[in-house]
């Protein structure tokens, strides 16, 4: 059996559910915005995100872990419960641009909150396996916008071929 830390298996679960929850509610965002310039949807959207998908991670690392075979009952539990937390806080954090600003704004705002979000979690990692941060942040950051990018341009289609 590994020997895991405590900070090995919160670190795991919020690296996780941080980075889950901003590829997943930006993508969501952005499409919703694209193809419905809807405030309604892209709020709705964000709060099933938090929710429905918070969950599904969590369950998803939570039988990953146990599919180890290595690690105990406890471990497998907090890391489950960290994703499931760090996805449903980060992405419910997207949902306040969108209540105090125009739809426009606000996703602009969310994009760069979540590129800046990407981008820290990205530097603390790179630090901790004393990796060049720079390279680490852009590896991220591509993966990200290119995510913002097909999100959009598959919202618009949809918006060309079912309004």
């Amino acid at each position: 059996m590994k020997n895991f830390s405590i900070k090995h298996f919160l670190t795991t679960g919020i690296s996780f559910g941080l980075t889950s929850a901003v590829i997943t509610t930006l993508g969501l965002m952005v499409g919703l915005n694209s193809s419905t310039r809807s405030k309604l949807a892209v709020i709705g959207g964000i709060l099933i995100i938090a929710i429905a998908d918070a969950f599904s991670d969590a369950f998803g690392i939570h039988i990953s872990e146990e599919s180890e075979n290595n690690h105990k009952e406890k471990e497998v539990w907090l890391v489950t419960i960290c994703t499931f937390l760090a996805k449903l806080l980060f992405a419910i954090t997207f949902i306040f641009p969108v209540l105090f600003f125009s739809l426009k704004k606000a996703v602009i705002i969310n994009i760069i909150w979540g590129l800046f979000l990407i981008s820290i979690l990205s530097f603390y990692l790179a630090t901790t396996q004393e990796r060049k941060p720079f390279k680490v942040i852009f590896e991220h950051l591509i993966i990200a916008i290119i995510v913002i990018f097909l999100s959009n341009y598959i919202g618009r289609l949809i918006s060309y071929f079912f309004s």
